[in-house]
């Protein structure tokens, strides 16, 4: 077993679709200088993928913010300079090779996965954490030694061992993505929490192949306006971090902040294959305004009266659509919108004709679900949204603020429809007054929720797509909205009477307000509880003709 092995600038480990659909491993240097003939990244995750990507992009970060296109050194030191460099780019229509493969070759010592003092994304003193099998390395699995998944994707010795390639990828993941169950060697140290991955909600921009979405998201400028400090990799410190559980400074550069070490990791291997890996916390900071961060979503957090505004990286929900965010997400005015947003915000505006803003851009969002306490993971899952760059501009919030309403109303007979189906239930016979018949009237509303936003979804989607921000009328396409939508409500609607059976027909009466001395009661029966829902419904869509 050599002790300097497997090269992640030469040898094939990074999963890319190519446009006959099938799967290829390709070294780090050739996904990066033949990215335009790729469709995207293809590793077995969607959360493997965004940690692959991040790792693209402090690599072209920290190029094209010291050198030009032609290899020439010449730093960014203004905006307009970083727009410059940036157009150059995106003209060429794939990353030059010469400057990308002289700095990887700069720094090749720095890219084997096992090197005795500087393995990639790795710190050999992390050989005293905590030991893992190969079943938690892998994120098709994420086993740990006393929970055995009942029925994993991998068997026999594949579950027991991953290869070079299968290693690489998912150390990324590991780095980003880790749960807090391993316990610190050291005494009176921090909590880390989580990956950073992990802690924010994942927004990345995507483009027709993968140079279009590396370059979408190369923000040569934060939020849009002002430019980075120097970059600074974590492949090129003079030794790797190795204290446990570092509270740090937020980066003030993306390179550092996209390789960033959440954990302190050491692969272990038997013969040519990976049998496990030992764990530490890494480094840290407070996620309290770290606006560094490009490609998150944000919330506020409560403050007091008189206090300035403080935002979080905000988790995506993995019950709720990526289109009901679009308020949160994609609107000016609607708190800190994510730098990635703003990015393409900028490079479509008229006066800079970067990018058209006809061009149809996809968002899309990933992360994980942890357990209690982040203490393991339980769900992956990923989302995305499709519409013209155009509707980024500040001209276009004719165009935003009907699509916002639209989001409401959906949420309004979302509201409505649960409505119907907990006093169908209470027509039926269901006791509300009973702790079990309140909890169940609780999970029939959520499910009705559910249902209507999953009969939405697609139609929405498709709607928001379809916008030609210059070519459409924005009353006209939102009443053409309001009325599908509606109709989709209506007909759920009534397949719920449909089903509520005789009982609710006839109906019950259900006591209100037990505790005073006269006894108060409603009656609930299907007839009624309809036509509360179409008055209601009609209220939320008049009927308005185009």
């Amino acid at each position: 077993m050599k002790e300097i092995e497997f090269n992640l600038l030469t040898e094939p480990w990074i999963r890319v679709r190519l446009r006959d659909n099938t799967v290829r491993e390709v070294s780090l240097t050739e996904a990066l200088v033949s990215a335009q003939d790729y469709v995207d990244l293809a590793g077995e995750m969607p959360t493997q993928n965004a940690a692959v990507l991040r790792l693209l992009l402090a690599v072209l970060f920290t190029v094209f913010s010291r050198v030009d296109a032609k290899g020439e050194p010449r730093p960014l030191m203004q905006s307009d300079d970083a727009l410059e460099r940036w157009s150059a780019l995106w003209q060429l229509g794939h990353f030059p090779a010469e400057p990308v493969r002289d700095y990887l070759e700069q720094w090749k010592n720095r890219f084997w996965l096992f090197h005795p003092t500087h393995p990639f994304w790795q710190v050999p003193q992390a050989k005293i954490g905590t030991e893992y099998g190969a079943a938690k390395l892998n994120g098709e699995m994420s086993e740990s030694s006393n929970k055995l998944r009942l029925f994993p994707l991998y068997a026999g010795q594949s579950k027991e061992q991953l290869s070079y390639p299968q290693a690489a990828r998912w150390l990324l993941c590991v780095n980003g993505y880790d749960d807090t169950s391993a316990k610190p060697k050291g005494k009176g140290l921090p909590s880390v929490g989580a990956g950073w991955l992990g802690k924010i909600g994942f927004i990345q921009a995507q483009g027709d192949n993968l140079y279009e979405t590396l370059m979408l998201n190369l923000t040569l400028l934060r939020d849009g306006r002002e430019c980075w400090g120097e970059s600074k990799p974590c492949w090129e410190l003079e030794a790797p971090k190795s204290a446990e559980r570092t509270e740090i400074c937020c980066p003030d550069n993306p390179a550092q902040l996209l390789t960033l070490q959440s954990r302190r990791l050491l692969l272990h291997r038997t013969g040519e294959n990976v049998d496990g890996f030992c764990l530490l916390g890494g480094d840290f900071f407070p996620r309290e305004n770290v606006f560094a961060e490009q490609m998150t979503i944000w919330r506020t957090m409560p403050i007091k009266k008189n206090e300035p505004v403080v935002f979080v990286p905000c988790r995506h929900d993995p019950a709720k659509q990526f289109w009901r965010e679009f308020p949160a997400v994609f609107c000016q005015g609607s708190g800190h919108r994510p730098g990635v947003v703003c990015w393409i915000e900028k490079l479509q505006e008229k006066r800079l004709k970067l990018l058209d803003p006809r061009r149809k851009i996809h968002f899309r969002i990933s992360g994980v679900q942890y357990g209690d306490k982040d203490f393991f993971v339980n769900d992956s899952f990923s989302d995305s949204l499709t519409f013209q760059a155009g509707l980024l501009d500040e001209l276009s919030k004719r165009w935003t603020v009907r699509i916002n309403r639209e989001v409401q109303r959906c949420e309004d007979a979302a509201e409505l429809i649960g409505t119907l189906c907990k006093e169908l239930k209470l027509a039926g016979g269901l006791d509300y007054n009973q702790v079990k018949g309140f909890m169940e009237a609780q999970k029939v509303t959520e499910d009705a929720r559910a249902q209507f936003y999953f009969a939405v979804d697609q139609p929405f989607r498709q709607w928001l797509q379809a916008i030609d921000q210059e070519q459409d009328d924005p009353d006209e396409a939102a009443l053409r909205w309001q009325t599908r939508a509606r109709s989709i409500a209506e007909k759920l609607g009534k397949q719920m009477v449909m089903e509520a059976g005789n009982a609710a027909l006839e109906g019950r009466r259900i006591v209100v307000d037990k505790d005073k001395k006269t006894e108060h009661t409603i009656l609930y029966t299907a007839p009624k509880a309809y036509n509360h829902f179409r008055t209601r419904l009609w209220e939320i869509y008049p009927k308005t003709e185009p």
